[in-house]
C-alpha cells in the first residue's frame, strides 16, 4: 500500500490506526491525507484532498470513504462549492458558485438547492432571497440595497 505512516491514533477498542500519506489510484486520481488500511484497501477518513484525473478537487473531511463534513469542491471549469457534505453530496449549509460568478448561499439537500432563507446573487450583483425548492423558488424576493 503506497503511503507513508506519519500519524498514529489508537483507541481502546482496537480500531484500525489512522495513517497519513499520498495514494495514487489506477485511474490517475490522487489522494493526500488521512486514511485507514482495511483488508488491503484504502478507506479515506479524517481530512484530506482528492484530485481526479480530470482536475476536480475536493479538500475537506472524509468518513467511511465518502465526503462527509466540511469541505470545498472545485471543478476545472470554474464552479465551486464550499460547505457541508453528506455521503458525497451537498447537504446542509453551503455556497455554490457558477463559472459565470453568480452564486447561491443557503441550504442544500442531497445535491439540490433546498430551503428557506437562501440567497441567489446574479452576475450583476443583484440579490434574490426566499425559499428555494430544487428548480423552483416560490415567493422569491429581490433584495434592494440603497
Amino acid at each position: 500500500m503506497p503511503g507513508e505512516k506519519k500519524k498514529e491514533k489508537k483507541t481502546k477498542d482496537d480500531s484500525p490506526e489512522v495513517l497519513t500519506g499520498v495514494y495514487m489510484f489506477p485511474n490517475g486520481d490522487k489522494y493526500n491525507g488521512e486514511y485507514l488500511q482495511i483488508d488491503g484497501g484504502l478507506e479515506r477518513t479524517g481530512s484530506g484532498t482528492h484530485v481526479t484525473a480530470e482536475g476536480t478537487c475536493y479538500t475537506g473531511q472524509w468518513e467511511n470513504d465518502k465526503m462527509n463534513g466540511q469541505g470545498t469542491l472545485e471543478h476545472p471549469l470554474g464552479a465551486t462549492y464550499i460547505g457541508d457534505f453528506k455521503d458525497n453530496m451537498f447537504h446542509g449549509r453551503g455556497k455554490y458558485t457558477w463559472p459565470n460568478g453568480s452564486f447561491y448561499d443557503g441550504n442544500f439537500v442531497e445535491n439540490r438547492i433546498e430551503g428557506e432563507e437562501g440567497e441567489f446573487t446574479d452576475t450583476e450583483g443583484q440579490i434574490w432571497t426566499g425559499t428555494f425548492r430544487y428548480k423552483a423558488a416560490p415567493g422569491l424576493r429581490f433584495k434592494l440595497s440603497l
